[in-house]
């Protein structure tokens, strides 16, 4: 089975210093004090995951992408990097052409969870303009906005739209909510447009089971079916999953299942990423 799976990428992880007078928090993210990026690359390397996308935390650092740009001149072989946009920034078109042309930059973010908006609203559609302008996917956080981003997906036909952590409120700590997948027909509504992928990242933390985490394979293979492995990317989001399992369990409970083939488990930890965001690791970077 390893033989076969020549690079695995994990679709979301962050990496934070701790709380200081020279980078403030702006607000908390639950887990340890801090994770570098030399901890993130450790964590990678114990497990053999080769390469992620690392993503700059919006509940600490809020649109800086400053730390994520130092861990990637320290690893750049390691990371494609992400950062958020904020949509009432007059300037984000700028913003965003200067994101794309940054070395190690493969994606921009939206928080739709983090105000109100509309279909219509003249940040967002700004931004989705100047991602496909610029050539990158843009990555949204959109649990709870299903009906939105179906609509933005709708109006921007020609923007690469990448659903945040399967599209569901994911928990910070155990235990699961009582039925974790209970938005998934919506979800499942988004696959009719061409231009959405889906990350499939934090699934563990929506079981009730212990690892393997048996029951999530039912509702993952909805998913599945309806997007098709080549718009399906597995994911940790760590380490927001830390207080629920470790980084090991998040990895092989996708690479030791039954529930997926061989080229399925290749293009859903991996092969779709490198497609969609146009980049692989680099050996030994």
């Amino acid at each position: 089975m390893m033989a076969t799976q020549t690079t695995i990428i994990d679709c979301q992880v962050h990496a934070y210093e701790r709380n200081r007078p020279e980078r403030p928090w702006i607000g908390f993210l639950t887990g340890p004090d801090e994770v570098t990026g030399d901890d993130m690359v450790a964590a990678m390397d114990a497990v053999g995951v080769d390469g992620a996308l690392l993503v700059s935390p919006f509940s600490l650092y809020r649109y800086d992408a400053s730390y994520i740009l130092e861990v990637y001149a320290t690893h750049p072989g390691r990371f494609g990097l992400i950062r958020p946009f904020d949509p009432q920034s007059e300037a984000v078109s700028g913003e965003i052409a200067e994101w794309a042309g940054t070395p190690g930059v493969v994606g921009a973010r939206v928080m739709l969870t983090a105000q109100p908006f509309e279909a219509d609203d003249p940040g967002l559609n700004r931004i989705l303009a100047a991602v496909t302008e610029a050539g990158i996917p843009v990555n949204v956080m959109c649990s709870g906005k299903l009906q939105l981003l179906g609509e933005l997906a709708r109006r921007n036909p020609n923007t690469q739209i990448v659903v945040d952590h399967v599209g569901l409120v994911q928990p910070f700590n155990p235990p699961a909510p009582p039925d974790p997948f209970d938005d998934l027909a919506n979800v499942i509504s988004l696959a009719a447009f061409d231009n959405v992928a889906i990350k499939i990242s934090g699934a563990c933390t929506l079981s009730h089971q212990p690892f393997p985490y048996p029951d999530i394979w039912k509702p993952l293979g909805k998913v599945f079916d309806a997007f098709g492995f080549n718009r399906c990317m597995w994911g940790t989001d760590w380490t927001r999953a830390v207080e629920l399992l470790t980084y090991e369990q998040g990895v092989e409970a996708f690479r030791i299942t039954d529930h997926l083939s061989v080229s399925e488990r290749s293009a859903l930890m991996g092969g779709t990423l490198t497609k969609i965001y146009n980049w692989a690791p680099e050996k030994g970077g």
